[in-house]
This record gives C-alpha cells, sequence and structure tokens, in this order.
C-alpha cells in the first residue's frame, strides 16, 4: 500500500483519458481541414466587412493581401460565367476564381460536422467525469496575481517544466485552455452557422447577435487567427516540455 509521500507521485504518472485522447486527435485534424479549406474560401474574396452586406460595391473593413483578388481590378473589363456566348457576365476582379473553391466549401462543410459532434461529446465527457472541474477550471488560488504573473513570465521566458505526460496544467494554461474551450471554439461555430443563409433562414436571430452575417464572417476571421496562434504556442509548449513524452501520452495515454 502506498504511503502518503508516494501518492503525489503516483498521480503524477497518471496520462490522458482515453476519450481525451481519441477527441484530441479528431478535433486536431478537423481544425486542420477546416483551416486549409477556410484559407482557400476566403482567398476567392479575402475582403472583411461589418454589417449585413459585403459586397466588390461596398468599402472593405479590411482587405487580405493573401491571393491576387485582394486588389481591385475594376469593372471595365466582365468575367463570363460560361463559355457560351450569352453567358452572364458578372464583374470582375483581379483573380477570375468563380465557382472554383466548390471543394473548398464541401470539405470545409464535412470536416466542421466532424469538429462539432467530437466537441459536443468531449463538453458532455468532460462535464461527467469532472474532467473541466479538476484540470480545466482555474481554481481561486492559482488567480493570485503573483502565482500567475510568476507563471506567465516563465512562460514568456520559455522555462517550460517537463511534461508530466497528463492533464497537470499550471495557471496560464488552464486559463489559456478554458478560454479556447468555453469562448473561442464556441465562438468560431455560432459565427459559422450565422453566416450560412440555410441556416440564418430558420433562425435568423444567429446573424442578427453580431448585426449581420458579414460582422459573422469577421469575427470568425478573428477567432481563426486566435486560434492559430494557440496552435502554434501550444505545439512550441510540447516540444519544449518533452516532445517524445508528450505525444507519447496524448496518443498512448502512457
Amino acid at each position: 500500500m502506498a504511503t502518503p509521500a508516494q501518492r503525489p507521485a503516483q498521480k503524477l504518472k497518471t496520462g490522458h483519458s482515453r476519450w481525451v485522447r481519441i477527441s484530441h486527435w479528431i478535433v486536431t485534424v478537423s481544425f486542420l481541414a477546416l483551416s486549409f479549406s477556410g484559407v482557400i474560401i476566403l482567398m476567392a474574396h479575402p475582403r472583411l466587412y461589418w454589417g449585413e452586406v459585403g459586397n466588390d460595391l461596398t468599402p472593405a473593413l479590411i482587405e487580405l493581401p493573401i491571393s491576387r483578388n485582394y486588389k481591385h481590378g475594376g469593372w471595365e473589363n466582365g468575367n463570363a460565367f460560361f463559355s457560351a456566348a450569352n453567358s452572364p457576365v458578372s464583374a470582375n476582379r483581379t483573380f477570375a476564381i468563380f465557382n472554383k473553391n466548390g471543394w473548398g466549401r464541401s470539405l470545409h462543410f464535412l470536416a466542421a460536422w466532424f469538429f462539432v459532434l467530437t466537441g459536443l461529446l468531449y463538453l458532455i465527457a468532460g462535464i461527467l467525469t469532472s474532467h473541466f472541474l479538476c484540470h480545466i477550471v482555474p481554481r481561486r488560488a492559482e488567480l493570485k496575481p503573483q502565482s500567475f504573473w510568476r507563471d506567465l513570465k516563465d512562460h514568456a521566458r520559455l522555462r517550460i517544466r517537463a511534461g508530466t505526460g497528463g492533464p497537470h496544467y499550471g495557471p496560464l494554461q488552464k486559463c489559456v485552455y478554458f478560454s479556447v474551450v468555453f469562448l473561442v471554439l464556441p465562438l468560431m461555430v455560432v459565427t459559422g452557422l450565422a453566416m450560412s443563409p440555410a441556416v440564418t433562414s430558420g433562425y435568423p436571430f444567429l446573424s442578427g447577435m453580431f448585426g449581420g452575417s458579414q460582422s459573422a464572417r469577421t469575427i470568425h476571421f478573428f477567432a481563426f487567427v486566435t486560434l492559430m496562434l494557440f496552435l502554434f504556442v501550444h505545439v512550441v509548449m510540447v516540444i519544449k516540455s518533452g516532445f517524445k513524452r508528450q505525444i507519447r501520452a496524448m496518443t498512448l495515454g502512457k
């Protein structure tokens, strides 16, 4: 039988639960697919607006230089949708890619289903198993300014402690994971729904929550940028805390 002094050490050896590992990798692959297809979709019209309406005839809030299409080419030369002589003609931009990102939209829609359904199962399991309460929600003592500031400075200086191979997170990690799981990811899902004409036709309040579908699109983009920054820092922390140990813990649970 373990002595009280041995019990904490034994507890630290506990790896991630199987359901955490499975949901982690499904969400990871889904997010990468969503990121890739989302950029492809954005390249067709890399302009962000605020409000309900946004197109080439309205001023953009932000114009993203991620494709040749971000600079307006004028309306002198029209672009035919089809090769027939009587094809409808639309105002052209520099990069004519009309109707050529359908595969990206299909992939985005498919990956979103995996992402949302797995996320819902993760939330339900996290509540039922007290995973969030034990490992994600910061405790009051951990939010004390002195403790939190010390942990923040250690991370800024890349003084990262070796990983334990389990969900034993510091104050800063807990705050970041809590924000991502309960704020940024739900915001991504809701703004994504608010951009869908099929969804908003039945539930118009979704786009109204953000002041219009174009506002939802802009918020969706900035939430995506936040998640990409989180992913980059997350990978750096995994490498600094012991890449092999962390990957083994998140795949084999050891």
